[in-house]
């Protein structure tokens, strides 16, 4: 079936799908040394708002001085959102509302858990794991829409060379961010201030529900209020599918919506469609059996389908998750390597050197059907030839995994311990609440 005739069918049921706009310029970055300074100046450059959302907000000389920045922008009169996750943050937390106290910056926080009984609230396994700052700049506004100026990808405001649980070290974890401008940019300012909202809004809801209903205009006010939270993302670039270039790219946004599973889908969609190359870098991969089947079956068509994991483990649970797959997608021809250097945190891919996506999504249970993502997908031959250069840097000091790791009962006892396991957590998840 062909592309255009199964997004309509899709859109006939409901179904969200990507929407691709040209008229966009984008830039890869590549860890925190490329992104931090680009986003140092565009929160120096701000001359209305700023929006950031992160799911780890640390407390290093990188973060902090982000953090000034944005106190800065704040003291200028620019307005100046944060929103950090609950969890991801909670290390840092104190420190983090230290640095932004007596400040103008607006710091909310995701399903916060200060209190023990917080754990025990709906939803609380579903995090803001989306890694967004979006500002108003006068560079942008040059051939930006809205003047606006977006970064989106996996990067957390925390050190390339530290790492939570592991501390320091001398080599960066291998990672990726995109800087953009141009239309795709307004879909990231709605979902970065969506988030935001929600957050607000958990906190304070009584006295913001309150003065609206006791305001002038009671209806028009209480609707202002709620229109945020809407978002945007795939959704809402409808009336540009079909704008010409300079580069053509999509704003998907993976929530508990209708929005569940467009990430997900268009990394298989890329799968199937692939007639030469699949290459994916991922930390975190027990994907589903239908984006395994698009694998298996793109390898053995000939495609070339190589996986880039970790080598060097932060999590060993999540490493055996990876590693029970293993056997399974190279018994049909998919090439795996690891990465040894340092910690992978990357989250990209690249089909065919036409389509490449850069974000926040991995590839397991938590990202594909839990968590709130964001990603970009770039159809240019230009982005993805900047992309498939770093990949080929990164499989070029990689191992490639060669004998089966686990074999015979033991190997099919590993992936069902796995199997369950997974079942088990998505399950509990699935009970506390929708979204």
């Amino acid at each position: 079936m062909k592309p255009r005739l199964r997004d309509t069918l899709r859109e006939l049921a409901g179904v969200p799908v990507p929407r691709f706009t040209g008229g966009n310029t984008l830039a890869l970055l590549q860890g925190g040394d490329e992104l931090f300074p680009r986003m140092e100046a565009a929160i120096a450059a701000a001359r209305q708002e700023v929006w950031l959302a992160t799911y780890i907000f640390h407390d290093d000389p990188a973060a902090r001085r982000i953090a000034q920045a944005l106190i800065a922008a704040a003291a200028r009169g620019v307005a100046v959102r944060v929103v950090v996750d609950g969890f991801g943050s909670i290390k840092s937390m104190p420190a983090v509302r230290a640095l932004f106290a007596g400040s103008a910056v607006q710091l909310e926080v995701f399903r916060p858990l200060d209190r023990w009984w917080a754990w025990l609230q709906p939803g609380q396994l579903r995090r803001l794991h989306q890694k967004l700052c979006v500002c108003d700049t006068p560079a942008a506004g040059e051939g930006g829409a809205d003047g606006l100026v977006a970064f989106v990808g996996g990067i957390n405001l925390i050190d390339d060379r530290h790492d939570l649980n592991h501390g320091w070290s001398d080599q960066p974890r291998l990672d990726f961010a995109v800087q953009f401008s141009g239309p795709l940019a307004a879909s990231a300012r709605a979902t970065t201030r969506a988030m935001w909202t929600r957050a607000h809004l958990a906190r304070h809801w009584r006295s913001e529900f309150r003065e609206a209903a006791t305001g002038g205009h009671p209806v028009g006010d209480t609707l202002a209020l709620l229109q945020p939270l809407r978002g945007s993302g795939a959704l809402d670039q409808a009336e540009a599918r079909d704008d010409p270039a300079p580069v053509r790219a999509a704003f998907l946004v993976r929530d508990n919506l209708r929005q569940r599973r467009v990430i997900e889908r268009s990394f298989v969609e890329a799968i199937r469609q692939a007639r030469h190359s699949v290459d994916i870098a991922v930390p975190y991969f027990y994907p589903g059996h239908g984006f395994r089947r698009a694998l298996r079956r793109a390898a053995r068509r000939g495609v070339r389908v190589r996986l880039l994991l970790q080598g060097k483990v932060d999590y060993r649970i999540a490493a055996l998750a990876a590693q029970a797959v293993y056997d399974e997608l190279r018994g049909h021809g998919v090439r795996i390597y690891e990465y040894r250097p340092a910690f992978l945190h990357a989250k990209v891919a690249c089909v065919d050197g036409e389509w490449s996506t850069v974000g926040s999504s991995n590839i397991d249970p938590l990202s594909l059907l839990l968590n709130l993502e964001a990603n970009v997908v770039v159809r240019d031959a230009g982005f993805a030839a900047q992309l498939t250069q770093r990949f080929e840097q990164a499989f070029a000091v990689s191992e490639e995994v060669g004998a089966p790791v686990k074999g015979g009962l033991r190997g099919w006892a590993t992936r069902l311990v796995v199997a369950f396991a997974a079942t088990l957590y998505l399950r509990v998840a699935g009970i506390t609440g929708r979204y």
